[in-house]
């Protein structure tokens, strides 16, 4: 029997991505996003994808998606990439566009937790989507880096609540070239490309553990740093500002 899932934030980079490679490999995919035009586009694109637009920061739109998503049938996995990312230092950023991100970032994933852990058949698979600048603060980080953070201790959390019925995984991606790294004037390393991102996450979530990061040479020494005593660490980082 083929799988069923969800995938929030499928509109672009990634989260098409693996839209493409699950259709690809039998899955019913239902699309969600904020923009119903390009869910539209990829659903023709994937004959047979259902589309359910909605937004991470608004429960009743997601209330609303979820219970047209049980009429079909349980769920074998739910996945959210939606995300916002605006470069730059902590202080230059202007605050309602902080509160944003905290709100699509955090919240949102919170938000879809909800609403997805439901929807799930006994041992089916959510997965939250942290990054690799999620593990420390760094320069430029600014907002987006603290509500990764928070994310990956959401997931911990979940994976420890829910362990008896549902997988929960966390996803931790590099650099990867989609619409919002393209706003960073820095180079980037280790770069991917979001079809390579996709083969990693799935070829994760296919095995068992609970965090899927990649690539390794950039989230190995970036785990050690994490680990460092902030004395240390604190010093290394501060070396990054420009």
């Amino acid at each position: 029997m083929s799988e069923r899932i969800w995938i929030m934030g499928a509109s672009d980079g990634i989260g098409a991505a693996l839209a493409r490679i699950w259709a690809a490999r039998g899955a019913d995919v239902i699309l969600s996003a904020r923009s119903a035009d390009k869910l539209a586009d990829l659903a023709q694109e994937l004959s047979g994808a259902e589309v359910l637009p909605c937004d991470v920061t608004d429960r009743d739109s997601l209330n609303t998606v979820a219970k047209a998503i049980i009429e079909g049938g349980k769920l074998d996995r739910a996945i959210t990439l939606a995300a916002l990312y605006d470069p730059g230092k902590v202080m230059e950023l202007e605050a309602d566009v902080a509160a944003r991100i905290v709100a699509v970032n955090l919240t949102g994933s919170f938000n879809f937790a909800r609403a997805a852990v439901p929807l799930l058949r006994p041992g089916g698979q959510l997965a939250l989507t942290g990054s690799v600048a999620g593990y420390v603060g760094l320069p430029q980080g600014q907002i987006y880096s603290a509500t990764k953070a928070g994310v990956i201790n959401l997931a911990e959390s979940l994976r420890a609540e829910l362990a008896q019925n549902v997988d929960v995984r966390l996803i931790s991606p590099g650099f990867v070239d989609t619409r919002l790294t393209q706003k960073n004037d820095f180079d980037m390393p280790a770069l991917m490309q979001p079809a390579a991102a996709a083969e990693a996450i799935l070829s994760g979530l296919d095995k068992g553990g609970f965090e899927v990061h990649f690539p390794r040479r950039l989230t190995l020494p970036l785990k050690l740093l994490r680990a460092l005593p902030y004395g240390l660490a604190l010093r290394l980082t501060k070396r990054l500002i420009r």
